[in-house]
């Protein structure tokens, strides 16, 4: 009937509107996180969060009230995210949103950061290293894990590496995409510059990165690099979940059980505050085995 044609139009109509109130917020978004200087990586997740909130309601955020991000507040906390990083991903992308693009600061003043538990970082001995390291036969993905543990970089960080990031004269790396855009440099002993020279003639990857990805072009993505590690630990048979952050773990506890100062592994990890590096004393085999056995000092009876 007519009248139902006209329902339908004028549903296409208000679904076109929405479609293109989403597009613009976003691009209005991006622009506002660009303007205040915020990471690649950062703009991704922060859009990424958005579009959740958006599937989740079928709506706009720009539709949604303050009890619906109450609800979906806890719909992340019960069922969405598992961690407190996570978490707290999610209600920074909020926050950004209303706070900065949409101008509804109120809309958003019950959220409240998650605390992270104070984990014990996952480490892997010398040997376990070397056996992940030996699983990865794609030579690229090889490559840059083995970057990792030589060097400590996160994972985003080793997959933005440039070749003109590579300073041979001075055995040094820079580090052009740190976290929280802080620039460093990290030091590129003379087993990681021959073997990254013997990578770089066997494999050409496409410049200006040094591990380009494998089927696509560009930088190799981090999520790429995470699964063939989680695939080279299951099978080298290590219990352990084997991530790029693990073997930066690896890379701190190791140099401090080979007595490097707490102080310079904060620099080489690029930590603001040395309270963050100084978790890897509780892992450190080696300062562990410094404390005196007590049970060697009780009297015999």
């Amino acid at each position: 009937s007519a009248i139902s044609v006209r329902s339908l139009v004028v549903r296409r109509r208000c679904a076109d509107a929405a479609k293109e109130a989403a597009v613009q917020l976003r691009e209005q978004m991006i622009q506002d996180m660009e303007l205040g200087g915020y990471s690649p990586e950062t703009r991704r997740q922060y859009v990424c969060a958005v579009r959740e909130l958006a599937g989740h309601f079928g709506r706009s955020p720009a539709d949604l009230t303050r009890d619906q991000l109450r609800e979906y507040v806890v719909h992340l906390r019960t069922h969405r995210c598992k961690s407190a990083t996570r978490l707290r991903n999610h209600l920074a992308a909020l926050k950004f949103v209303y706070s900065r693009t949409l101008g509804r600061e109120d809309d958003v003043s019950f959220l409240m950061w998650p605390r992270s538990p104070e984990n014990v970082p996952t480490v892997l001995s010398r040997q376990e290293v070397a056996r992940v390291l030996a699983a990865l036969e794609q030579p690229t993905y090889r490559m840059a894990a083995t970057t990792i543990y030589a060097t400590g970089l996160r994972a985003h960080e080793v997959c933005l590496l440039e070749t003109r990031d590579i300073d041979a004269a001075r055995h040094a790396i820079l580090v052009r995409h740190g976290k929280g855009r802080k620039q460093r440099l990290v030091p590129l002993s003379p087993p990681l510059l021959s073997m990254l020279r013997a990578y770089w003639k066997q494999v050409r990857p496409e410049p200006p990165y040094i591990f380009s990805a494998t089927h696509a072009r560009g930088a190799m993505r981090a999520p790429a690099l995470r699964m063939a590690l989680h695939r080279a630990g299951e099978q080298s048979g290590i219990s352990k979940r084997v991530t790029p952050h693990v073997l930066r773990h690896c890379f701190a506890t190791h140099l401090l059980d080979l007595g490097t100062d707490t102080r310079v592994i904060q620099v080489l990890l690029g930590h603001s505050s040395i309270r963050t590096t100084a978790r890897y004393v509780r892992v450190s085999t080696q300062l562990m085995s410094q404390a005196a056995s007590l049970l060697d000092e009780l009297p015999a009876l």
